[in-house]
């Protein structure tokens, strides 16, 4: 059978071509062999190239449409990547992986206005062990780039530089997807949208609602080039090693978010993510928070001299567990940031990308073997989520961006009363300690309102996190 797809000429189809055909798509040129598709995977990120992988290796005919020049072009994360769920699709860790650096070193720094810092951290041994117990730092551009290639090279077919428009129904059922080509309907029997938080594709067809500025933070990121010896020296770090800061406090300008430094290897990632809705409530621009934060003396010194190579705006889900929509129905699935699949407490976003993915893709593959890809069948996605942990740490922290936004003094008040409260303990000034410890309850009254609100504060925060 001969035909058009996306509005190309295809050669008829031949017994060589059982699964996907060898194609070529570069620059609008393309060439397959089969109009119809056992699955569409919208978005080549971590979540699609993920299930479109999974797939591949399974035998299933996969279509992954990306809008960028190439996968990853679009793509911006804070730079932490997780192996476990990579080690989970490539138990021989691939060697020719584009990571980094090894994080081996983790830290959180609380920031005031008067250049102080609190800082707090950890070094483990068991985190240079490699996979599957170790983060990378990553650069998208490069390590979306090399995954998709491992979904074409298992089988599956990637056309770049081409606009998913909008979702094909019959009645309910999601039977395709309709492209910006000429004569662009493609066909299939079930569609993985992993087309990100700015996806146009499921509000436009209803699958889930636009989030509210309340629910979407703004992360805008900077790389910054230094030499590789200045970054280890900089940062205490042994050859080749890696370290990550997250920065709270000073470093948003009372905003409801964090700041981060990631080391690459020969690069910095700097960058801040705040609740889209304080920008607009306190007439803040993102680049002047990220500025601001890079002239605060802890930071400065930091990336002194280093050469800005790029800058970035991302959004990001964070309305957690209770703003999640149903991520199946007939004939669709939602993965990684397009079903809001990101844990803001643990910094999870690429991984829970990877390992939805990988469960959708399994889901699709039960289901064409059942030859059924309603509702009912694809059900089983959603229970594979439920027995991961991916839903089930979202569950656990479901109040915590309740909490969060309701105390935006943990973002303001109390970063720059704890650094004055260490400040004091640790200068020898000929006060006494007696003298030391009224001082410390008068702060404490005087910016909280005394123990009373400091233990109702720490039950609220019992209930969000642990209980």
């Amino acid at each position: 059978m001969g035909g058009k797809v996306l509005g190309l000429n295809c050669p008829p189809v031949t017994e060589s071509t059982s699964r996907v055909p060898v194609a070529e798509a570069r620059r609008g040129y393309l060439r397959m062999a089969v109009e119809r598709y056992d699955a569409i995977v919208v978005g080549a990120g971590p979540a699609g190239s993920a299930a479109a992988l999974t797939m591949a290796r399974a035998g299933v005919k996969v279509l992954v449409i990306e809008r960028g020049d190439f996968a990853g072009a679009k793509n911006v994360m804070g730079g932490v990547l997780y192996s476990r769920q990579l080690a989970d699709l490539f138990p021989a860790w691939p060697k020719d992986v584009p990571v980094e650096r090894p994080v081996t070193r983790q830290e959180m720094w609380l920031l005031d206005e008067s250049g102080s810092a609190l800082r707090v951290g950890h070094q483990s041994a068991r985190w240079g062990e490699g996979p599957p117990h170790m983060a990378y730092t990553v650069l998208r551009s490069r390590f979306d780039r090399w995954f998709a290639a491992q979904a074409e090279a298992a089988g599956a077919l990637l056309v770049t530089e081409t606009v998913v428009e909008d979702l094909l129904k019959e009645g309910d059922r999601v039977v395709g997807v309709r492209t910006g080509r000429p004569d662009g309907d493609v066909f299939a029997d079930v569609v993985i949208l992993a087309d990100g938080v700015n996806s146009i594709l499921a509000p436009k067809a209803g699958l889930r609602p636009e989030w509210p500025p309340e629910k979407v933070a703004l992360a805008v990121k900077e790389i910054i080039v230094l030499p590789r010896e200045k970054i280890e020296d900089r940062f205490n770090l042994e050859d080749g090693q890696g370290a990550t800061i997250e920065l709270v406090g000073d470093a948003t300008r009372g905003t409801f978010g964090m700041g981060w430094i990631y080391t690459n290897r020969d690069s910095i990632s700097l960058g801040i993510g705040s609740i889209l809705a304080d920008f607009v409530k306190l007439q803040l621009k993102p680049y002047d928070i990220l500025e601001h934060m890079k002239a605060h003396p802890a930071v400065r010194k930091l990336v002194q001299g280093g050469e800005p190579k790029e800058y970035m705006a991302h959004l990001i889900p964070e309305g957690g567990f209770e703003s999640l929509p149903r991520v199946y129905g007939d004939g669709y699935l939602m993965v990684g940031d397009t079903a809001g699949l990101v844990n803001v407490i643990h910094r999870e976003g690429s991984n829970l990308a990877m390992k939805s993915g990988e469960l959708a893709g399994q889901a699709v593959v039960e289901a064409k073997e059942r030859g059924d890809f309603s509702s009912r069948a694809l059900r089983r996605y959603h229970e594979r989520l439920a027995e991961s942990f991916i839903l089930q740490d979202l569950k656990k922290y479901r109040r915590v961006p309740e909490f969060l936004n309701r105390h935006r003094e943990l973002f303001t008040t109390y970063p720059a009363l704890l650094n004055r409260v260490v400040t004091e303990l640790f200068t020898v000034d000929g006060k006494s300690i007696k003298e030391k410890e009224a001082w410390l309850v008068g702060e404490v009254r005087r910016e909280v309102g005394g123990w009373g609100s400091l233990a109702r504060l720490g039950w609220e925060a019992y209930r969000a996190f642990v209980r």
